[in-house]
């Protein structure tokens, strides 16, 4: 995969001891393409990213993977505060919500599949650290948002996608704070930092798009067991590989 480079000033070297685990996927937000390598480079933006991925397809790089770069601001996701430091972020060209929203192409969606397998093949970020931008910071971010492919994508190996089967069947729709809060915890959500609706919608965004805006129902906590099993059972691996070497 042919990779253009542009490099940007906006970015600073790693906190020692940083291990690269996470991969943030955003989308630009802004009318062109290149108005948005323009500002990923416009060193008083302050605001960077590693890739940049037209909907052509053609790919940036701004900034070298081993370089911390600004792209992901406030936010948490897991036990981690500082997600800049510990992950790769990617800018995937689209209007956003603001200026036009819309599909991602096939051309853009392939581009991005085998940027971020390659990305996978460099650094060791479990499937379930592969999210959204909006996953880490619900209350302020929406990208890359509901229409994005987030099923082909794990299809193709990289991040998650709940499986399809029945789950634990409830007598209502589940008490939010009780069932659906614990669970969008466990997955990753930092509920100190936003309120559960929040990070409700940003689950919904990320894996039940069909349900964008209504409330949870037994298939988001049945998504949502299916998710952090999966996750359990990708770290549950990955520690028994990193006990044989």
């Amino acid at each position: 995969m042919p990779i253009h480079d542009r490099p940007s000033p906006n970015h600073g070297p790693r906190p020692d001891g940083a291990a690269v685990d996470i991969l943030v996927l955003h989308y630009t937000g802004m009318v062109s393409a290149q108005a948005a390598l323009d500002r990923l480079c416009d060193e008083a933006a302050q605001v960077s990213a590693h890739y940049l991925v037209e909907e052509d397809g053609t790919v940036w790089r701004l900034v070298a993977e081993d370089r911390r770069a600004w792209h992901a601001g406030r936010g948490a996701w897991g036990h981690v505060r500082d997600v800049n430091s510990r992950s790769i972020g990617v800018e995937i060209v689209n209007p956003g919500h603001e200026f036009g929203y819309r599909p991602f192409p096939a051309a853009q969606m392939r581009a991005v599949t085998d940027l971020c397998r390659d990305i996978l093949g460099r650094w060791p970020i479990p499937p379930g650290n592969v999210i959204a931008h909006s996953d880490m910071a619900p209350d302020r971010k929406r990208d890359p948002g509901e229409l994005f492919d987030w099923q082909a994508l794990a299809r193709a190996g990289v991040g998650l996608w709940p499986r399809t089967g029945d789950g634990a069947h409830f007598g209502g729709p589940p008490a939010v704070e009780t069932v659906v809060a614990p669970l969008l915890s466990r997955l990753g959500y930092d509920l100190d930092g936003v309120g559960v609706a929040q990070a409700l919608t940003a689950f919904q965004r990320h894996w039940h798009p069909d349900a964008l805006g209504k409330p949870a129902d037994t298939e988001t906590i049945r998504r949502l067991n299916d998710l952090i099993a999966q996750t359990d059972v990708a770290n549950s691996t990955a520690g028994l590989a990193g006990s044989r070497e």
